[in-house]
């Protein structure tokens, strides 16, 4: 079963016409949108990234039965040469943050990941994403200082708050995970915009019939 993860990208996306399911799990409650495929909006009722119950949504989905999973996140650039606008479906991903785990009570060591072969799917679905790179996770709510940003940039090559926790839950129950990010902006000191929230969820809203026609594409060619 397929299932979609997102947050501000899918603010103002009109999506499938899916039953809205409350999913109990070990770890609290999600609401899910469910059907032949499962959407999960990460921020549920405006939850921050760092609030995130990320273990009660990626076990929502499992229950579900959702085995592959595409993440779809905002995120920033670190690097001028992937401009605002851009696509990326990275490869690999390194956080800052602390990691869940559904491994409370057992030592159980995971290789993490996004798929190989669900990410070349996904390319193949969204021919027009740059593939490949490094996503960074800082643990948010607050943007990036400049001087970190410039540290960040020697490891990776765009930034956001969210799918290197959603990856590794995903590989701990199972899922294959590949992600789509949208780039909204240049991270904090890569131009002379102040950057806010309220850009973030602007660029949301201007791409909005370009988030609607993708998430058609990948349902269409992976569900």
């Amino acid at each position: 079963m397929l299932g979609i993860i997102g947050g501000t990208s899918l603010l103002f996306a009109n999506l499938p016409p899916l039953e809205k399911r409350v999913v109990h799990t070990p770890y609290g409650n999600s609401e899910v949108l469910a059907g032949e495929i499962a959407i999960l909006l990460r921020h549920q009722r405006s939850t921050p990234p760092h609030r995130i119950n990320y273990r009660a949504h990626l076990s929502a989905l499992a229950l579900l039965g959702v085995d592959r999973l595409i993440g779809i996140g905002s995120s920033g650039s670190l690097t001028r040469a992937i401009p605002p606008g851009s696509l990326v479906i990275p490869t690999d991903y390194y956080s800052t943050a602390t990691i869940p785990s559904i491994h409370d009570h057992a030592i159980c060591h995971v290789h993490p990941g996004f798929s190989p072969g669900l990410s070349n799917q996904l390319k193949e679905r969204i021919p027009e994403a740059l593939f490949g790179g490094t996503y960074i996770q800082t643990r948010g709510p607050r943007i990036e200082t400049v001087a970190e940003v410039r540290n960040l940039a020697l490891a990776g090559d765009i930034v956001g708050m969210t799918l290197g926790s959603e990856a590794t839950l995903a590989v701990e129950l199972g899922m294959e995970m590949a992600a789509l990010c949208t780039i909204d902006n240049y991270a904090n000191g890569l131009s002379d915009e102040l950057l806010t929230y309220e850009h973030i969820v602007e660029s949301a809203a201007r791409y909005k019939d370009r988030t609607e026609e993708i998430i058609s594409r990948i349902i269409r060619g992976l569900s």
